[in-house]
């Protein structure tokens, strides 16, 4: 078991080891004798919370480390004080965690290599390949040139070495303010790569730090700060996005004009797009700062937080991932994968009780008044080793609306008037009677009973195809159910240069109140607390939000169910 071990479910990953382009790199890199081990790392800022894309880049670091004996270390990139917090660095470390990885005592900071990053910046300047530039960003900008156009060279190029570095060390002592100065790389203003045009590398900021303090006034950028942090740690595989492949020859520039103690070698992979969601933490902070959602836990939200909230398991939020793979090519993943990928999983390993959500009272009038008989439910069909719980049976139940129907058509299994249909563990009953409201709505159906059916089974081994849930009125749990759908109308939210929050779906909350729930499921746990995801039979997979308590029990909908009598009924109509 190594640093980035996981305790996975077996069906998680079953067979050998995926193979990607980026193992194969790393596999033909240890056969060659390049390394002796391998040495990743996951980098977030801590500028927000991690999302669904996050947990592919923590599957893959932390994955190839695990697989080939090596180790990878979890460090924060955290050169923005203006933007981070403490609560962010908490929140990443759980949710590395609870995806099912840990990185052992190889935790880490870019502001941990804050002196050397310094000095390693004054290096640059006394070999005159930094310079401080006195010009503003706007500036900065108009003179970088364009993707067909090459820049022009800042009119503080050519300070001596000597001048650099005194305003360099002014810059650390916080002479300046923010934004009068930078720090620049003497590159190439004509490069083709605009990122090699003479980049920041370090910029002032008057900020207090979550770690340092007020120790520094000037913080490295992004660029400079990652590839010396991997050569300081030894990363022999530096593995990101696609959006920095543009970003490679300015991490290599760096690394071969530094006297760094190692030569770590970037590599890149198509990020995660999920279909009818936003995973831009620009757009993710929005819609939390907005109050378009409740918190960066709001189970709408491609957060993990919101994600572990709504009860969704890490084997399976893992399986999604090995099953779309590692490429070089930009694609959006329709948002169905991921869903399908949690309801096998749960169908393995949830839990089976009965609840109703939107109910209709059914009085069995065979039945004797005050009567309870405790039946036998399976907990989980899949599952030979997870027994049976006792579910109380009495004369009136609810049931759900849509399992009544007074004119039915032909092919309408489940329960209408004169029509047997089974209650699931329980009895055979028959409608015979329905009671409506003054506008001529049911709101109680009637029934009989076969006494000699217990446990759904015809004595004379007649046929009956349908079968339905129920609760018991008089111990049902009454309860709220919230059902969480796609965050976004679209597909693909903003596309054209459209503003992504012009396609958010009204319908992606919707609070059911009055549901009933069997007995078992009053003291359920939230699964974001170490509870579980059940599934309620015939409806989808739910877990407790921590919104609700024993009193007032509040269930979110994980993943529905495929409904085979709704796909009819669609048909019929179209």
């Amino acid at each position: 078991m190594t640093d980035a071990s996981t305790t996975a479910d077996p069906a998680d990953d079953t067979g050998d080891a995926p193979r990607d382009f980026i193992r194969d790199i790393v596999h033909g890199d240890l056969e060659a004798g390049k390394h002796a081990g391998v040495v990743t790392r996951f980098p977030p800022e801590p500028n927000g919370y991690l999302h669904i894309g996050h947990a592919k880049s923590i599957c893959l670091n932390f994955g190839i480390a695990e697989e080939t004996g090596g180790r990878c270390h979890l460090r924060f990139d955290d050169t923005n004080p203006a933007k981070e917090e403490q609560r962010y660095i908490d929140a990443i470390q759980e949710d590395v965690r609870w995806l099912g990885f840990d990185w052992g005592e190889h935790l880490f900071h870019a502001s941990d290599y804050f002196e050397q990053l310094f000095q390693w910046a004054e290096h640059l300047i006394g070999q005159g390949l930094a310079y401080v530039d006195d010009q503003s960003a706007e500036a900065m900008r108009e003179s970088r040139g364009t993707l067909t156009a090459p820049g022009t060279n800042s009119p503080f190029r050519d300070r001596t070495p000597e001048e650099n570095l005194e305003l360099f060390q002014a810059m650390r002592a916080g002479d300046f303010p923010d934004g009068a100065r930078v720090l620049r790389a003497k590159i190439d203003m004509a490069a083709p790569n605009i990122n090699l045009r003479d980049p920041v590398l370090y910029r002032i900021i008057h900020a207090p730090h979550p770690r340092t303090g007020d120790a520094w006034s000037i913080y490295p950028t992004y660029d400079f700060a990652h590839g010396q942090s991997d050569a300081l740690e030894g990363i022999t595989h530096s593995l990101c996005t696609l959006e920095f492949e543009d970003h490679r020859p300015l991490y290599e520039w760096l690394i071969e004009n530094l006297p760094v103690p190692s030569a770590p070698k970037q590599y890149e992979f198509a990020r995660l797009n999920l279909s009818h969601t936003v995973l831009s933490k620009r757009k993710l902070i929005q819609l939390v700062e907005d109050g378009h959602v409740t918190g960066w836990d709001d189970p709408r939200l491609p957060t993990l937080a919101g994600l572990r909230r709504r009860g969704v398991p890490p084997e399976g939020l893992r399986a999604f991932i090995r099953q779309i793979g590692v490429s070089k090519v930009d694609s959006v993943v329709d948002l169905a994968m991921l869903n399908a990928a949690l309801r096998e999983h749960l169908n393995r390993v949830a839990s089976r009780r009965m609840g109703v959500l939107r109910p209709l009272k059914l009085v069995i009038d065979t039945w004797p008044e005050g009567e309870v008989d405790w039946l036998d439910a399976i907990n989980n069909p899949q599952d030979d080793t997870a027994g049976s719980r006792k579910v109380p049976f009495g004369r009136e139940l609810w049931i759900e609306q849509d399992d009544f129907m007074e004119d039915a058509p032909r092919k309408y299994f489940r329960l209408t008037p004169g029509q047997e249909v089974r209650l699931r563990y329980g009895y055979l009953v028959t409608c015979t009677d329905v009671v409506k409201d003054a506008d001529g709505n049911v709101i109680e159906v009637h029934a009989t009973h076969d006494p000699d059916s217990r446990g759904g089974n015809a004595p004379d081994g007649r046929k009956v195809r349908g079968t339905i849930h129920w609760v018991s009125a008089e111990h049902g749990v009454a309860a709220e159910v919230r059902l969480i759908d796609h965050l976004f109308t679209s597909e693909q939210p903003g596309a054209g240069g459209a503003d992504p929050l012009d396609d958010l779906n009204p319908a992606a909350l919707e609070v059911l109140t009055g549901c009933w729930l069997e007995p078992a499921l009053a003291d359920a746990t939230p699964a974001a607390s170490g509870g579980e995801t059940v599934q309620f039979e015939r409806l989808g997979y739910f877990t407790a939000d921590p919104d609700g308590s024993p009193a007032s029990p509040v269930f979110i909908r994980t993943v529905g169910l495929r409904d085979t009598w709704a796909k009819v009924a669609a048909k019929g109509a179209s």
